[in-house]
Parts: C-alpha cells; structure tokens; sequence
C-alpha cells in the first residue's frame, strides 16, 4: 500500500452463488485525487463500492481504508452517495439535513449551520423548509451531495451523481466536487457519462465481467488507445501531404480532416511539412486520441 493512498484494495473477490460478481481486483485510490470507476451494468463498480465500505464482505482479499480496516472512526471521515437515493421525502429540507448531520457526528447546532451554509452555496436557502418531495430531481440530487459532505469528510464515494440531471443541475454539482477534491479531499466516482471522466477524473478503473480490464491515468489511457493519425483543421489538399496515405472527414461538432499517416511517418514530419508549405495552413492540429466513450465500447464489444 502507497503512502498517499487513501484506498487499498488487494485481490478482492465477491460471488454470489454460482456468479462471480468481482473477480480478483487489486487497485488503489491516492489521496487528493478524483478516481473514476467504469463499466457497463452488472459489471461489478457497485458490489465493488460496497464492499470498500463495508456493507457487503469480500470472499477474499483484503482493503484498506484512510490507512487501515474500516472502523466506525473511520466510517465518519467517509460520504456515501448511493445510486438509490436516501432523502426522507416527507420531511423538511432543513430538518432532514440538521438530523443526518447528528449521525455523523455533528451537534445539532452544528448541523443545522453548516446546513444553512451548504443550502445557500447551492441556491436552495429558500426551500430549506420545503419538503424534499416537493422540490425537483436536481434540487434532490444537490441535497444529497450536501448530506453527503456535510461532515468534513476526507473521502467521499458517489454512485452515478449526474445521472438525470439538466446541464445546470449538472454543472453545479461537478463544481461541487471539483471543490471538494481541490480542499484537498478524495472522490471515487462511478458514472456512465464519459465526457464527465475526461474532464475531472484523475486516473481510473474500468472493470468488465468483474475483472480489471483498464487502470491509470486518464490521459495515458486514452493515448494508450490512439491511432497513428492526426486531426487537423484548415486550409489545403491534405492528401498530397509526404507520409499521409489516406484523409477521412470527420463531423464529431466539428468539420476536421483525420489524417492516417504511414508507419514511418511523424507528427513533426506532417507539421513542418504544413508549414513549409504556402498553400496550407491549420486552425486546430492535434493526435486522433479517441474519447473514453469510445474506448468503453470498444473494450466491452470485444468482451463479448
């Protein structure tokens, strides 16, 4: 175990009955860092959170926690947003907050200011006593972010925190914990939007079928999968460039050219190349590293 790690998990397994949900997975969680957990349904991400905190037992393996076993000191220093949300519908907003606070530790008069604190940080101070069933999807979903870290804690898990949620609600939660990770916490994030992962995780865990099937950073990841081409943006007959064999349109929000290049063939080479030549020039020009989305799919689809 790392000294920065702030979760170690080593060689956990899980069943149930004759399925084999986790199946032998060791990785680690540094502190301070955003953590993405992928994986299509059923493949093990939340069976996986489970038992990182204890809910659910590993048949083997062993993991560690903040630097050792989960104690109940520990359980405090942890937030939990669960895929299945847990808000009493039919309380006050205030109320709830001020009470959840209270099992985590909080004294009441504690509670309910850093609740009054977190309420008006996400715009919601004027339905503090409305009750839950009474606000929107969104508003619910930013409540239970708030329960979540109304404690201070140094490690929060969120289970699909975006999901069903309007591009507002959505951006205000991912400040959120981008605020959260830059006060020096740590997130481990499952989600299905892989967009969301490009732009704030730090590293990652893709499982399949229970196993590990990618694991590091994000950025080495996606380079890891990339295609020997470029992606330019401009002016000019790109086919007749030295070292291109072949030239696609691309349309993914922008009209681009992808550029295949042959085996002996640099980036530098076609950049100078461009350069050098008057007839040419580029707006945008950059490797053809395919977005995670695609290399989701494309670790699934070969799975099957």
């Amino acid at each position: 175990m790392q000294p920065t790690a702030a979760i170690h998990v080593e060689q956990i397994s899980k069943s149930y009955g004759d399925f084999r949900a986790v199946d032998q997975l060791t990785f680690d969680v540094q502190k301070g860092e955003i953590f993405a957990m992928l994986g299509p349904n059923g493949s093990g991400k939340t069976t996986t959170m489970r038992m990182i905190l204890d809910i659910l037992k590993p048949d083997t393996g062993r993991i560690a926690v903040l630097g050792g076993p989960l104690t109940d000191a520990t359980k405090d220093k942890i937030g939990y947003l669960p895929e299945e949300r847990g808000l009493y519908r039919n309380v006050r907003v205030l109320e709830m907050m001020e009470y959840l606070g209270t099992l985590k530790g909080l004294s009441s008069g504690e509670a309910r200011r850093r609740s009054l604190a977190l309420l008006e940080r996400l715009e919601l101070a004027d339905h503090s006593k409305n009750k839950v069933s009474e606000l929107s999807k969104g508003m619910q979903q930013k409540i239970q972010f708030a329960v979540t870290v109304i404690h201070d804690p140094e490690l929060i898990i969120i289970d699909e925190p975006f999901s069903g949620l309007d591009p507002v609600n959505t951006l205000a939660l991912k400040d959120l914990v981008l605020e959260f990770r830059q006060k020096g916490g740590t997130v481990v994030m499952s989600t299905h939007q892989m967009w969301q992962v490009e732009e704030m995780a730090d590293r990652l865990l893709m499982i399949n079928k229970g196993q590990q099937k990618l694991y590091g950073r994000v950025e080495d990841i996606r380079r890891q999968y990339a295609i020997h081409a470029i992606i330019v943006e401009g002016q000019g007959d790109w086919a007749t460039l030295p070292g291109v064999e072949r030239v696609e349109m691309t349309e993914n929000g922008r009209k681009a050219s992808l550029l295949h290049l042959g085996p002996s063939t640099t980036t530098d080479d076609v950049l100078a190349a461009i350069a050098t030549n008057p007839r040419m020039s580029i707006e945008r020009f950059e490797l053809a590293v395919p977005s995670l989305n695609d290399i989701f799919i494309q670790v699934v689809e070969g799975e099957k």
